[in-house]
C-alpha cells in the first residue's frame, strides 16, 4: 500500500537527530510523499532547502495564525516573492499553513481575518491549493471561502468539525485532513463523523511532530504513523484498508495535481 502525509513539520528541530532515518523508514512503510509546511517567514528557507534535497518531500509556505504577533506587514510581500521564486519547481505544492484560530486566548480576529484573506488571494493568484488551519472558526472560514471561490481548493487540516461543515467544505473543493485525533478513544463524535465522510473528501496527515495519535500518546508524532492511522480510520469506516489507502492516495494526487504513480 502507498500513502501520502499531507501535513508535516519535518523541518522542526524535533527531527534534527534522525530525519534521514525517519524518511528511510517512511519509504519502507509505503509513505512515499510528504508535505512540509512553513509557518513563519523565518522557516521558509529551511523548508525549501529540505524539500529540494529529498524528492519525496513537497513544500508549502504560509503565515500561521498562531504566530500572528510575529508576522510583519512586509512578510506578505516576502511570501509573494517566495512563491514567485519557487513556482514551477517540483517541490512547491501549496500555500500554507495559514487560516483562522479563534481558540487562542485574546486572538485578534480582525488581524487574523486580514492575513487569511491576503493569503487566500495569493493562493488564487498562483493557482495553488490552500492548506488551512481552522480552530473554532469554521463558520467564518466557510463564509470567507465562499467569497474567494478558489479554483484549486485545498485541505482543511486536522478536521474535527461537523458533517454539515464537512459538506460545505467539500462543495468548495476542499479535502479534509484526518490524522491521529480520531484514534483517541474519547473522540466519539469525530469518529462518527469520519465514518460518514465521502470517500473522495479524505486525505491523510500527521501534523508531525505535533498531535500524536492515541497509540503514541506522549511521544513525538511522525509520518511513520500514517499506515497505523489509516488502518484505524478504515476500521471506523468499515472499509478494507487497501481500498481506503488507495482512495486517500488518489485524493491527494488529484488535489496537488501529482502523477498518480510512485515516487522514484
Amino acid at each position: 500500500m502507498r500513502y501520502i502525509d499531507t501535513h508535516t513539520h519535518l523541518d522542526f528541530a524535533a527531527f534534527d537527530h534522525d530525519r534521514t532515518a525517519v524518511l528511510d523508514d517512511c519509504l519502507r512503510l509505503g509513505v512515499q510523499r510528504l508535505v512540509v509546511l512553513g509557518v513563519t517567514a523565518s522557516n521558509w528557507a529551511r523548508v525549501w532547502q529540505l524539500c529540494q534535497q529529498q524528492p519525496m518531500l513537497h513544500a508549502a509556505f504560509g503565515l500561521h495564525p498562531m504566530f500572528c504577533q510575529e508576522h510583519k506587514p512586509q512578510h506578505l510581500d516576502q511570501l509573494r516573492q517566495q512563491l514567485q521564486d519557487c513556482v514551477g519547481n517540483q517541490p512547491l505544492c501549496a500555500v500554507g499553513e495559514f487560516g483562522l484560530d479563534f481558540y487562542i486566548d485574546g486572538a485578534d480576529r480582525e488581524a487574523q481575518q486580514g492575513l487569511f484573506e491576503q493569503q487566500l488571494a495569493l493562493a488564487a493568484d498562483f493557482a495553488l491549493p490552500a492548506l488551512l488551519h481552522v480552530r473554532r472558526a469554521h463558520a467564518q472560514c466557510i463564509a470567507t471561502l465562499k467569497r474567494f471561490k478558489l479554483k484549486r481548493g485545498g485541505i482543511i487540516h486536522a478536521f474535527t468539525g461537523s458533517r454539515e461543515e464537512a459538506a460545505e467544505y467539500c462543495k468548495l473543493g476542499f479535502k479534509l485532513g484526518l490524522g491521529g485525533a480520531a484514534t483517541w478513544p474519547q473522540a466519539r463524535r469525530l469518529q462518527r463523523t469520519v465514518a460518514e465522510l465521502p470517500a473522495a473528501s479524505i486525505v491523510l496527515e500527521t501534523d508531525s511532530p505535533d498531535m500524536p495519535p492515541g497509540f503514541a500518546a506522549g511521544q513525538r508524532n511522525s509520518p511513520q504513523h500514517i499506515p497505523q492511522i489509516a488502518a484505524h480510520l478504515a476500521a471506523l469506516r468499515d472499509e478494507p484498508l487497501p481500498q481506503f489507502a488507495e482512495q486517500c492516495w488518489h485524493n491527494s494526487c488529484e488535489l496537488f495535481d501529482w502523477a498518480d504513480t510512485p515516487v522514484s
